[in-house]
């Protein structure tokens, strides 16, 4: 058995897609939580850019949050994350990348502006312009990339299941705490995003390690202090 350990933050949603990945390929790992205020010794020794997720595979290190799903994709073989067929396997990967610099860097920048210990302050109509700009995101999801998708399943290509697909997933799961502190409403068209997420969210793999609404809003509420 393969000794594994994960740096993980409990609100950080790419250590979450680490996990998902983890659980859906049936992987034991040692997760090792990491206050990120407060970050460790022993962790920055070993991170080279002192974020969370970080992965030890038997004293090999890997980290970025997508880079470490494909190399666990390769290192663990059984129940496939990456399509065989070269343009799915393209496809998802620019999904992959889309999550990673518009919908989740975007509600990075909104976060942050309503953190009272960030530092600096944000207009209200710049948080204005930074979740009109997520729900255009959404839109285009919904209007582009999930009509445009094989229509024999529920996931991001299909009826295949996929890194693209746990790429989004933990956005969805914390889309609550910006509704509920910053206003956020999601697009009243995003109908196939939302049967999207409950297909993924019926995944037991997803339903073993998933944290309720509640989880988050507290957790939030006390960073914020809003």
């Amino acid at each position: 058995m393969a000794w594994i350990e994960v740096f993980v933050s409990a609100l950080c949603p790419f250590a979450h897609r680490v996990r998902l990945v983890l659980a859906e390929k049936g992987v034991q790992a040692r997760e090792t939580e990491v206050d990120l205020r407060n970050k460790p010794l022993c962790f920055l020794e070993k991170s080279p850019n002192g974020k969370v997720p970080l992965l030890d595979h038997e004293g090999r290190l890997v980290w970025v949050a997508a880079v470490i799903g494909e190399y666990l994709d390769e290192v663990f073989p059984d129940r496939p994350l990456l399509p065989k067929d070269p343009h799915a396997r393209a496809r998802t990967r620019i999904l992959v990348n889309f999550a990673d610099t518009r919908l989740y860097a975007r509600t990075e920048a909104l976060l942050h502006s309503a953190d009272p210990r960030a530092g600096g302050s944000t207009s209200s109509k710049i948080r204005l312009q930074i979740m009109a700009e997520i729900a255009d995101d959404l839109r285009t999801l919904e209007s582009q990339i999930l009509t445009e998708r094989p229509q024999d399943g529920s996931y991001w290509l299909g009826g295949e299941f996929s890194l693209a697909d746990l790429s989004f997933y933990p956005w969805f799961e914390q889309v609550c705490v910006l509704e509920r502190y910053l206003g956020f409403q999601m697009p009243a068209e995003c109908h196939r995003l939302l049967k999207w997420r409950e297909a993924i969210m019926a995944r037991d793999a997803v339903r073993a390690i998933a944290r309720p609404p509640e989880f988050y809003l507290e957790a939030y509420g006390r960073l914020l202090a809003i």
